[in-house]
């Protein structure tokens, strides 16, 4: 399958058919949120990504682009949400956000409830192939 840089379109196209394998087979989400993100120093491209997280499906969706009617947008360097997204390492995400590094407007608390979430076994095979993907 190769590897692709981190939201490069082939990244991008990639994870949505890794998501797209797993649709539906992990536990639902305990705590909802419709969140945009801000992701900045993009090493490609424009410099800057726009895309959305959103579980209030009950399954955490990752698109690209902004939706209308977000709870919170969240701003954040490459490397950081990489850190987060990819590599599924939220002390990553708990030290840029104390370093001022992630601008948070809007429900704080919702990012809060997701991080205390429990890991689900799907959910993690599903990050595991998607770290297998990555630059």
């Amino acid at each position: 399958m190769g590897k692709h840089a981190f939201l490069s379109d082939e990244w991008v196209e990639a994870a949505q058919a890794i998501r797209d394998e797993f649709k539906g087979k992990a536990q639902p989400v305990p705590h909802t949120m419709k969140a945009n993100l801000n992701i900045t120093e993009v090493p490609f491209g424009e410099g800057t990504v726009a895309a959305q997280l959103d579980s209030s499906s009950g399954q955490m969706e990752m698109d690209m682009g902004h939706m209308d009617e977000p709870e919170l947008t969240l701003t954040v360097d490459w490397l950081t949400a990489k850190a987060i997204i990819v590599d599924g390492n939220p002390q990553a995400g708990m030290q840029a956000f104390m370093a001022g590094k992630i601008r948070v407007e809007g429900d704080m608390t919702k990012i809060m409830a997701m991080q205390n979430a429990p890991v689900d076994p799907v959910a993690l095979e599903v990050a595991t192939r998607i770290q297998a993907i990555t630059e």
